[in-house]
């Protein structure tokens, strides 16, 4: 797959918090809530243990101008909240679609963060896709959850290698037609 250079990517405001690019400050952040097991579990990509380097390997990979993938931390400063409550993240996967994922730190689950995080980046909708798809593992419903909260629908099962967990595991596929 092959585009073109990517523009800056833009902040992204809301009331509750800003979803910005990444920057070398936040690797501390990254690297504390990414290395909980519970955050690595819910994921495909993040290893557990948690290497050194591997936050700065990330945001490395978020700044590079021919990227197909835009990551924002999700900031909470404006509001006196943390600094980093989590990340999310836009794919291109095709002409006209994107994927997103998203992880929270536990010290904000079941507090609306996700929710409102998805649903910023689906108004903003920076890759201007047509179709966002999502996934998230079975074993997750509170992730489910958020998808079908803003307006997925699910589209079928499949399975993910998870990376933490060192094995294949069942997920629910989602996917968002936009106007």
């Amino acid at each position: 797959m092959k585009y073109e250079t990517i523009i800056a990517q833009r902040v992204i405001e809301t009331e509750r918090f800003d979803l910005r690019p990444l920057r070398a400050s936040d690797a501390g952040l990254i690297a504390l809530n990414a290395g909980d097991m519970r955050v690595a579990r819910a994921t495909a990509t993040i290893p557990h243990p948690y290497p050194p380097g591997a936050a700065e390997a990330l945001i490395a990979r978020a700044q590079a101008e021919t990227r197909l993938e835009d990551i924002w931390a999700i900031d909470a400063t404006k509001v006196g909240g943390s600094e980093l409550m989590g990340l999310i993240s836009f794919t291109r996967v095709d002409a006209g679609q994107s994927e997103i994922a998203y992880w929270v730190a536990p010290a904000f689950w079941n507090t609306g963060v996700a929710s409102a995080a998805v649903e910023a980046l689906i108004a903003a909708n920076p890759h201007d896709a047509r179709t966002i798809f999502a996934s998230v593992f079975q074993d997750n419903p509170a992730s489910a959850r958020v998808l079908t909260n803003c307006g997925f629908q699910y589209l079928g099962d499949a399975e993910t290698h998870s990376v933490a967990r060192g094995a294949n595991v069942p997920t629910w596929t989602y996917t968002r037609k936009m106007l």
